[in-house]
């Protein structure tokens, strides 16, 4: 019998399946928070966040989209008052991306939001069940992030 140290398939399977219900928490608090922002325009802003002062071409890259996607989607951004633009520090031509308090406001709400319903359905799962869940997304969480970074020996990047 051969030994296989990989993961086993139906793992990917199970844990597939079960991210369904997480994806469905976070989607149920996007609708409440933000029903007039699109994934697309949300994910704009949490890329902004992360990378406050990233210009178009690095929004484009960090969205893996085209640069005039890039620029209409900003475009709505500004129209929102979601994303302020911002001439560059050192190249004024560059323009820098910006949350607009309005925008951190939303986050803040959404995260808040996300955290209540998610801890909802924490308070059914045991104490070792958490603990479980927990150490074992911080352990994906880490693997992604070395995977994304090009550490990992897996050449696929997450979504």
């Amino acid at each position: 019998m051969a030994v296989h140290d990989g993961p086993d398939p139906t793992h990917a399977a199970a844990i597939d399946d079960a991210a369904q219900a997480l994806l469905s928490a976070w989607d149920q608090a996007r609708e409440q928070v933000t029903p007039r922002l699109s994934w697309a325009q949300l994910n704009a802003l949490l890329t902004v966040e992360r990378s406050e002062g990233l210009n178009l071409g690095g929004l484009a890259a960090e969205m893996n989209m085209l640069l005039s996607s890039a620029s209409r989607l900003c475009d709505r951004l500004v129209a929102a008052g979601m994303v302020e633009r911002v001439p560059g520090r050192a190249d004024r031509r560059e323009i820098a991306l910006y949350l607009t308090p309005s925008s951190r406001s939303l986050l803040a709400e959404l995260r808040r939001t996300r955290r209540l319903a998610l801890s909802a359905t924490l308070e059914k799962m045991s104490v070792a069940g958490r603990a479980a869940l927990l150490r074992g997304l911080s352990e994906f969480a880490s693997a992604a992030a070395d995977e994304s970074s090009g550490e990992g020996t897996a050449s696929a990047r997450t979504a």
